[in-house]
């Protein structure tokens, strides 16, 4: 995506900022997006992945963080609302089938995406805002 490759320099120094199933929402490109130009190609890129079945609206891409909808892709959301915690790492943390799921899940997709990705350096920074999940859910659980 042009406009996240654009970007690139000034995610890299952004700070952490995890969701509950251990995403760093600071460097994705759902929640990083600021304009609809940016949001359209972001949804354009989520279905060439494969992580929506169609190119969805600009609305429905866009991300403000967990609890930002009611849905959750893994189902953390609602186990978290269920076992009434802030974050996975509150109870079981990487011990949860749920958990241990996703995080199975979460591989799959990642080779789709190398290939979608227009430089080795997008998808680095995407790779540490999906694929560094289990360090991230390690951190959470030493804070």
């Amino acid at each position: 995506m042009k406009w996240y490759n654009d970007r690139l320099k000034e995610l890299e120094n952004a700070e952490s900022v995890y969701s509950l199933c251990g995403d760093d929402c600071a460097v994705c490109p759902r929640y990083a997006a600021k304009t609809e130009e940016e949001l359209a190609a972001t949804a354009e890129f989520w279905f060439r992945v494969g992580w929506r079945s169609r190119v969805v609206s600009t609305e429905e891409i866009k991300c403000s963080g967990c609890g930002s909808s009611d849905s959750c892709a893994f189902g953390l959301l609602q186990c978290t609302h269920e076992h009434e915690v802030k974050n996975c790492m509150e109870c079981g943390g990487t011990k949860c089938g749920i958990i241990r799921k996703m995080l199975e899940d979460s591989a799959k997709s990642q080779s789709a995406c190398r290939a979608e990705c227009d430089t080795e350096e997008e998808y680095l920074m995407i790779f540490r805002a999906f694929w560094e999940k289990q360090k991230n859910l390690e951190k959470m659980l030493s804070k």
